[in-house]
């Protein structure tokens, strides 16, 4: 049986790819190598994590190709990671959030319940708790006041996978990620912003002047999240879950700061600036729900977590970074 994974070239999707094939499922992956960031570091992590994957080209906007990929490969359950990420990108590119985020899952929600699949694991995020969310965030808070349109096609895939849940008994999974880093990330997040910065001497901007706290998730953490979440959907009426992937311990930004720079040997040069538009202050998750139902328990401190990264960043970057 096929398990298909959707933006399987990106950073989360290329992990849970390896993951999956290491316990001896047969994953097939699909990614439209979009120039959101540099195409050579999706392939550059393809290859270094899952070098015989095959991944189909495909945009999930393209309706018959998605259909008739799914007839090919008839897959039994789904994991779509794929989407336009990013909170300050959505503020000068909305339309690209609509097609990928809103089209995208559509035409993905279709595909999955005409042709039976057992499981839909799609990605949420934390930044669907929005304006007035107090820590920790749990999983039955409101989330009709987001803050940036990525937010709101986020809160859209859930209301819209609950809706096919209750119509068509899709069984669907929602995972509400938490600022996730490792080795291979995505390099328009500050993990690797900050590290390749230090690492070359530039300054960085410290947006509300330092005063900001997130809930740092390490990348293994969050694939044993997806891989559990698959092993358990719901048996609920309708059978639609959410749950949050986060570290559940908030780090401030400048002891974020502090690992970077001992890591890298030197320090930084912090440009202090007010809040983005579109940010929050604090993200903490509540993991008891995704504790209970599958035995999630995030174990990867900062400490341990940010000095690989600086060191693949270095290794990778080299004099680019």
């Amino acid at each position: 049986m096929t398990v298909l994974v959707t933006g399987a070239a990106g950073f989360i999707g290329a992990y849970v790819c390896r993951a999956l094939r290491a316990r001896g499922e047969h994953v097939v992956g699909l990614d439209n190598w979009n120039d959101y960031y540099d195409p050579r570091l999706k392939r550059d992590r393809v290859a270094a994590l899952c070098p015989d994957l095959r991944i189909a080209a495909l945009d999930l906007t393209d309706r018959a190709g998605l259909d008739a990929l799914f007839d090919e490969l008839a897959p039994s359950r789904v994991v779509h990671l794929a989407a336009q990420a990013g909170v300050r990108y959505s503020l000068h590119n909305p339309h690209a959030y609509a097609d990928s985020n809103l089209t995208g899952f559509l035409n993905l929600l279709e595909a999955c319940r005409h042709r039976g699949i057992a499981h839909l694991v799609y990605a949420s995020s934390s930044s669907v708790y929005g304006a007035g969310a107090v820590p920790p965030f749990r999983e039955d808070a409101r989330i009709d006041r987001p803050l940036s349109l990525y937010a709101a096609t986020k809160v859209a895939n859930e209301a819209m996978a609950y809706s096919y849940a209750h119509l068509y008994g899709l069984r669907c999974t929602g995972l509400r990620f938490f600022t996730v880093y490792g080795p291979w990330g995505r390099p328009d997040m500050a993990p690797l912003l900050f590290s390749r910065a230090v690492l070359a001497g530039r300054p960085i901007e410290v947006f509300n002047h330092g005063r900001m706290r997130r809930d740092f998730t390490h990348i293994d953490d969050i694939v044993a999240g997806v891989l559990g979440a698959l092993d358990h959907p719901s048996t609920d009426t309708p059978p639609h879950r959410v749950f949050n992937l986060g570290n559940h311990t908030p780090v401030e930004l400048e002891r974020f700061i502090a690992v970077i720079e001992q890591a890298a040997g030197r320090p930084a040069q912090k440009l202090y600036r007010p809040m983005q538009a579109g940010d929050m202050p604090e993200t903490m998750a509540d993991t008891a729900a995704a504790q209970a139902a599958f035995g999630f328990e995030p174990r990867t401190a900062i400490e341990d977590g940010l000095p690989p990264v600086v060191a693949w960043c270095r290794d990778y970057f080299g004099d680019r970074v």
